[in-house]
Order: structure tokens, then sequence, then C-alpha cells
């Protein structure tokens, strides 16, 4: 309530722009410019006892904007011909304010600092209450804010007792409080609200009740400043007279209205109507905190995100406009969905890296994947190149190969070297390029795409990120994810990633990207340009022992809660299981046939052990020793065991079970009879017309048998075993090139010159259900329709592969090292190449190539001379 007070003769003051203060009200104010920052600072914030300020009206005509000035320190113009405005003294033309020549003294009720931008910038909240006009004499300056020599325009004691006898005083009096006290009564009925203000009418002086009345109408700024310049008490009764009338007036109309329309709002109406009002009433009375607690916690949430300065002035746009909005109007949850996705994105928020030891990444590779020697070289040349310069764009490595051969492990391992988080994202049977980009939020149930989305998960802004299955990407009418990949890859792009859900750019050039595809055909030519293809063949039946003896048997055991005190599976029997159970480039099927022999283990296990009982026969147990000891009074030590430290170990003390060995009669009746034999290919090449290829396909190479016939008919050729068009192309490439050679080959010695002459040639690829499709089987095609037509089997040993020109030459191949692992595994001892292959038996293991015989092929000639026992007969006689 303001009161008499003695003011001092110069106060600091408070630029209020197009608002007055008036004696007897509280106001707020919030203070962001730096004048008025640094104003509260020295003269509020620092004090103990916090003094008065002067409040002096500001007009808006005039706005002089300038480097970090407020609202409340922007010009207005001089009124034309008035003296009811000051101009103050600065240096810079820019810098003149035109003040109102009287203000009101103020004290602060309440001071509030907010938190802290990342500018750097702060702001301060005041709450004051008016006491007294005072008047201008001079305006001066004290650093960047104005102090100014005041005196006040309150009455004495004596005066105010002389103006109370004025008849005209006393009937305005009178006048102005009867109009109050209807005005109050009108608004009791409808807010329960004027017994206090009642109390005002009878206890505070009328000329003061005036203007305190006045201060809680919503009014003009010019009638605003006409009330702060009625310093005599009767013409300030007068004016406030007219203007609660005036408010009674229109509260009576907006009554009026207001009862027409009533009937006529549904309930949401009536919902948003009184959810207004009680947002607008809680900002006046500065009681809303309590419902902004939730936004207040995600401002501070999205400062302290460290975004950058374009992506922070997007947020804070958004979170404008999401204050303004309701909960219950649709875009709300979108709009605070996306904020928060904003503010848990890692901007600048990055995992530390361990300090690198390449002897110990060296070690940890090794523990964790056997052999793949130049696998492991390229991984420890790109730590090293890291160490040197971290902040280094490496290439993005593409692990290629067969299923179950360790890409997504090497990953993983990668990322444990740098001491950087993993994160896995599968693109496999992906169609549609918002997984990878996002969703517009336009659409209903956006989201971004799946690298924000892993990013937001891992929390930090430089994982190692694994795009497993690459290759297994689709496109349609969606979109081509593969296509959006490319800016992803791209370092010279992911620095400005423009994910469609976030729609602000995300540096994604922090990422280490690692890729991993079964097959280089299927992706895209630029994008398997951005990656540095490190290809992984398949292991040897050598690396599958020593993989399953010191990983696989080891974590299976643990698996399945058993030991090597259940179960002992020798060497012996893991090369059975190689060798007859499991024919693949990985060790994927043979972990599976090691856990069905644990499985059995554990049922015998358990149907065998014997638990001895210790609640039952305990106070039997009696020897000569301890009786003579406890006669003796001697005592007994025991030892106690506790069961936390090792349960399983006492556990087993008290089990008694056989240890289980296994041998070749339970691999039989755990996994079956044998599903491969060494044998397979002598039985199925005894034969004349049947020859063994070798194919490359997801899984790693093959062995590939092409069975040729004949039988009567019209010189026709038939294909079976769902061939494509390339292969069927090699396949009559094969019979014209033996139809043309069959002089020199000696084939129509017999027969005639032609060889289809009343028959038929039938070719079939067996295991008709698998598609087949490529150009390496040509010279298997021709090996067998030459051993078909000359009745010679072909060797047993033997496998080959090769693409074949029309004019006998023999072409090179690609997958040469998974071919020859294919045959190493299929027990052929001799693969006939072409000459120009060569150079890939670098890759091939020496261990493989010791128990392989590897022969060249220049002219289909040198295969047909390999092919066939004791060579070929007919080559003396050829005119090639």
């Amino acid at each position: 309530m303001a009161e008499s007070v003695e003011l001092p003769t110069r106060l600091a003051i408070l630029p209020f722009r197009n608002k007055v203060l008036l004696p007897g009200a509280i106001i707020r104010i919030r203070c962001t410019s730096p004048s008025s920052v640094k104003l509260v600072e020295q003269e509020l914030w620092q004090k103990e006892e916090k003094g008065l300020i002067g409040i002096l009206p500001v007009r808006d005509a005039l706005e002089i904007k300038s480097a970090g000035t407020d609202i409340l320190d922007q010009s207005s113009k001089l009124q034309d011909g008035s003296s009811d405005s000051l101009k103050s003294d600065t240096k810079k033309q820019n810098d003149i304010v035109h003040w109102h020549n009287r203000g009101v003294a103020a004290r602060p009720l309440h001071l509030s600092r907010g938190v802290e931008k990342p500018s750097g910038r702060v702001t301060y909240t005041v709450v004051l209450e008016g006491l007294c006009r005072f008047s201008v004499l001079e305006l001066s300056t004290r650093g960047i804010y104005h102090t100014a020599r005041i005196s006040s325009l309150e009455m004495t004691k004596t005066e105010m007792e002389q103006i109370e006898q004025d008849p005209d005083y006393l009937m305005l009096s009178r006048q102005f409080k009867a109009t109050a006290m209807e005005l109050i009564s009108l608004l009791e009925l409808k807010q329960k609200t004027g017994g206090r203000t009642k109390v005002l009418l009878d206890n505070v002086p009328v000329h003061k009740l005036a203007d305190i009345f006045v201060a809680s109408f919503e009014i003009s700024f010019e009638e605003q400043l006409s009330m702060l310049d009625s310093v005599g008490p009767k013409l300030r009764l007068s004016k406030a007279t007219e203007l609660v009338d005036r408010h009674l007036q229109s509260i009576r109309v907006a009554e009026k209205i207001t009862q027409k329309v009533e009937g006529q709002l549904s309930k949401s109406q009536k919902e948003f109507l009184l959810r207004q009002q009680m947002r607008a009433i809680k900002e006046e009375l500065g009681d809303n905190e309590d419902d902004e607690d939730d936004l207040v916690a995600l401002e501070r949430k999205m400062q302290k995100a460290g975004m950058p300065p374009n992506v922070w002035k997007h947020a804070h746009r958004e979170l404008r406009r999401l204050k303004k909005m309701q909960p219950q109007q649709p875009g709300y949850n979108s709009s605070r969905v996306y904020l928060d996705l904003l503010a848990d994105l890692p901007w600048q928020k990055a995992s530390e890296e361990i300090e690198m030891d390449l002897r110990a990444a060296q070690k940890r590779l090794d523990s964790d994947h056997y052999g793949l020697v130049k696998v492991k070289q390229r991984i420890i040349e790109y730590l090293a190149v890291r160490k040197l310069k971290p902040d280094a764009r490496g290439p993005v490595l593409c692990f290629v190969g067969p299923p179950g051969v360790g890409k997504t492990s090497l990953a993983s391992s990668i990322a444990a070297a740098l001491g950087r988080k993993f994160i896995r994202i599968s693109l496999g049977g992906v169609k549609d390029e918002a997984d990878i980009r996002g969703h517009r939020r336009t659409y209903v149930g956006s989201m971004p795409g799946r690298l924000i989305d892993g990013l937001k998960k891992v929390a930090v802004c430089n994982p190692v990120m694994l795009l497993d299955e690459v290759d297994k990407t689709g496109s349609d009418v969606r979109g081509d994810p593969a296509s959006a990949l490319l800016e992803v890859l791209d370092p010279e792009q992911n620095k400005t990633f423009n994910d469609h859900y976030l729609n602000v750019p995300f540096d994604l050039s922090k990422v280490i990207f690692v890729a991993t595809a079964n097959r280089m055909q299927p992706i895209p030519p630029p994008l398997l340009d951005r990656m540095e293809v490190i290809e992984l063949p398949g292991y040897t039946p050598e690396e599958k022992l020593q993989i399953a003896m010191k990983h696989l048997i080891p974590r299976v055991l643990l698996q399945h809660g058993l030991s090597s005190v259940f179960i002992e599976i020798p060497e012996a029997m893991v090369k059975l299981i190689i060798q007859r159970y499991t024919r693949e480039a990985g060790v994927r099927n043979l972990e599976r046939n090691l856990a069905a022999l644990a499985r059995a283990a554990a049922v015998r296990v358990v149907e065998q052990e014997q638990v001895v009982p210790l609640n039952k026969g305990m106070q039997g147990i009696s020897t000569p020793l301890l009786e003579n000891r406890l006669a003796d009074g001697t005592g007994v030590e025991v030892d106690l065991m506790p069961m936390s430290v090792n349960s399983q170990n006492i556990s087993n003390t008290f089990r008694i079970a056989s240890l289980l060995v296994v041998d070749e009669t339970m691999l039989e009746k755990v996994l079956g009879p044998p599903r491969f034999d060494d044998s397979e290919a002598a039985e199925r090449v005894a034969s004349p017309g049947v020859s063994v290829g070798l194919v490359w396909t997801a899984f790693g190479g093959e062995v590939q048998f092409v069975e040729a016939t004949e039988m009567v008919g019209k010189g026709e050729l038939h294909l079976t075993g769902q061939l494509g068009d390339v292969i069927k192309e090699s396949a009559q490439i094969a019979l014209t090139w033996v139809r043309a050679r069959a002089t020199d080959l000696r084939l129509d010695a017999a027969k005639g010159f032609n060889l289809l002459e009343g028959r038929d040639v039938h070719i079939h690829f067996p295991a008709g259900a698998v598609p087949k499709d490529g150009p390496s089987a040509g010279v298997t095609l021709v090996t067998s329709l030459v051993s078909l037509f000359t009745q010679k089997s072909v060797r047993s040993d033997t496998a080959m592969t090769g693409e074949m020109t029309l004019r006998g030459l023999v072409l090179p191949v690609g997958g040469v090292k998974d071919k020859i692992l294919a045959a190493h595994r299929y027990g052929i001892k001799r693969v006939i190449l072409p000459e120009r292959n060569l150079k890939d038996l670098v890759e091939v293991p020496s261990s493989v190539l010791a128990n392989l015989e590897i022969l060249l092929a220049k002219r289909m000639e040198d295969v047909l001379e390999h092919a066939f026992d004791g060579g070929c007969p007919w080559r003396q006689h050829s005119k090639l």
C-alpha cells in the first residue's frame, strides 16, 4: 500500500515503455537490456538494503534501435508544444531519449535473476510498488543508465487537511466512493473478491484510492499520463470517477453480451475461454510459474545442449511458439516432442577417446578374431592414422563377406579399440528414404531417421556406427535409401546432414561409419565409390577348428550352464563336425551343432546328477577321534565356507556326475547321419558327361556339378536348373565350340560331322530350386560336353572355373579365393583356374594351397588336358 515517504534528492531512473506506474499500484518489469540490467545489479541486486528507484514513462513514437538496446530503452518523440517531456543529455545523437517529466518513486518487493543464456546475457525480473509522484529537475547518466535530480509532488499533512475541508473535495469523494462501491458490488457477484476491496474504501484515503482503482483498469497510455499529471486531489478524483464509471458501464455491457452467447458456447469453447482467463489472471498476479515449470525445464535443457547458433535460434523460435499454445491444441504434442529431440541430441557431447595403444588393439583383435590377418592389419593401419591425426577424415570401411565370418564383431572391436560407443543400424529390407533422412513434420506420425535416432540413443556425437547389410536396401516409389546414404558417407557433405524431421543441419563428420555387406554387386557404384571395400572370405577348416576350440566351445558351454567338468569335445570330433555336418564359409552352423551337443549333455547331466542329502543322517555322523576329543574337552576346529563366494564350485563338490566325452556315436545320435561325404564328387563324376565347377554365392564359394546327357531327338539343346540368361548363353557357346572343334577333337570319326544329328543334348545343374547365373561355368560346360561325346569320365578330384570365349580363350573370373576354399572344404585336390587369375592366389592361405594342385589354363585345350586322366589324347591332332 502506498504511504508517505521521504524521497532522496536523486534517483536512478528506469524507463517504462507505453505504460505508467501510479502510486499504490504493483507492477512486474522484465529487464533484459544492458542499461536496465546494469541498473538493477548496481542499485538493487548488490545492495543488502534495497533503495528506491524512479519509474518514468517513455512514449512509443520514435524507435531508435541500436545493438544491445532493450525495448524499454527505445526513444520516443518529443511532444509538439508540450512541456511535459524531457530530453536526456547524451554524447551521440542516435542515443537521444525523450522522457516524461513526471514519474513515480517505487520500492522493490521482489527481485529474481533469470538463467544465463549461452551468449552470456542475463535477465532480471523486478516487482515494484509505486509510492509517490515526483517531478524531474535534471536528467543525467551514470555509466550506461540514467539518474535524475527530483522533487516530490506529494502534499504535506497540513495541506491535505485543508483540502479535506473543501466542500467540492467532499462532494467528489462521496461521488467516487458511490461509483466505486457499485463497481465492487458488481464484481463481488462475479469474482467474489469484493470483501477485501471494501476494506480499502474504509481505510485508505480517497485521493490515494483513486490511483489504486485506476491502475487496475485497462486504459490508454494518454489517459494514464493524464492521471499521473493530476497532482491536485480534486482533479485526480474527478478523472478517477469518470474512469470508474466508464469501466462500470463496460462491465454491464459485457455481461449482457455474455448472457446472450453463453448458451451457444460448446464445451471445448468454454474450456478454452476459461483457460485463457486463468492464464491472463495468473500472468497479472505473477503466479504462473507452476504451470510453466515444465517448459522452463525444457528451455534450460535446450540451453545446456550446446546447439550451434543457427540451431538455437530455430529452437528458441519454436519454443516461443509452444509457450503461446494450449496443451489441448493439435500441434502442441508434436512441437514438444520435436523440442525434446533437439535438446536430447548430442550436438557437442563426445566420448573421450582412450590413449590408443596399437599393441593392445592388436591383442584385442587377435583375442576376438582368429585369422583375418589382412583385415586386422588394415584396421591397425586405420587406428595408427587416427592416433597421429585424431581429426582425420578416414575412409568408410566396408566389410564384404559371407554370413558368419565376423563382420559385425570387427566393427565392435574398432569401437572398443578407440574407446568409443558402438551402435548398429540394420538396413536390411529398408526401402523408404525416410528411414535415413526422416519424415517431414507435416506428416502424421513423423519421426527422425535411423541415424538421428541412433545418435539420440547413444548420446554422443562421435560413436562408431555400423551400417549393417548395406547391400540389402531396396527402392520403390518412396525413394532410394542407398542414394540417401551418399550424403551420409561423404565427408564433404555429412558436416551439414539435413534430416527432414530436424529441418536443421547436424554434423556427422565426427561419426566413424563402418558398413557390412554380403555382396558388392547390389551396392550402387556411387555408394560403393565412397567406401573402402575389405573382403572377408570364408574360413579354412583349420581356422574353423581353432575358432571352435578357442571361442565357440567355451561360449556355448557358458550359455548352457556347463563347463569342462561335464562335457569334453575333442578336436577330432570338431573336425568331423566341420567335414561332415557343415560346409559353409562362416561358423554359424558349426556353433549351432556345438550347441546341440551341449543341450544333449545338459539333459544327461540333469538326469544323472545325484546330490548328497545334507539334511539327513547328520546326527549319526560319529568317529572315535571326534568322540575322544569331545570327551577330553578338546576344541574342534571347523572351517566354514561362505556360500556367496562360489556357489557353483560348492554345489559341484556334492554332485556326482561322470564326464561326457563326445564320440562319433554321439555325433550321429545327436546331429543325425552325416550331411556331406568326401566321396560325393567321385561318385557323381564316375559316369561320363559330369564335371565339377566352382561358383561364388553370397554365402561364399560352392561346388557346382554339371550333368550332360544325350537322347534321340532333333538336335536341340535343353537346359534345366533354374538358370539365368548369362549361363544359358554360356551353354550355347560351349556347345558351339565343341561342334566347331569336333574334327580337331576327333569327335566325328564314328558319328559323322554333325554331332547333334538325330539326337538332343540335355544339360542340367542340380539343386533346381536354387537360382543360378554367371559366366564362370563356361569351361565346366565344355568339359561336360566333351566327356559326354567321348564317353570318358572327368577326374573326380578336379574342379574348374573360368569364362570361355567363342574362340576358346579362357577369361578370368572373380571370387577365386572363395572358390578355392570351397574346393578345399569338399575334398577336391586339383583346381583348374584361368591363367590371368594367378595374381588372386596371393590372397589364398598357404595352408590351403599346400593341399591343392593349382592348374592354370590359357585356352580351352589346356582345360581339357588337365581334366581327363592321361591328358587330352586329341590335342596332338588339333590344328589350333
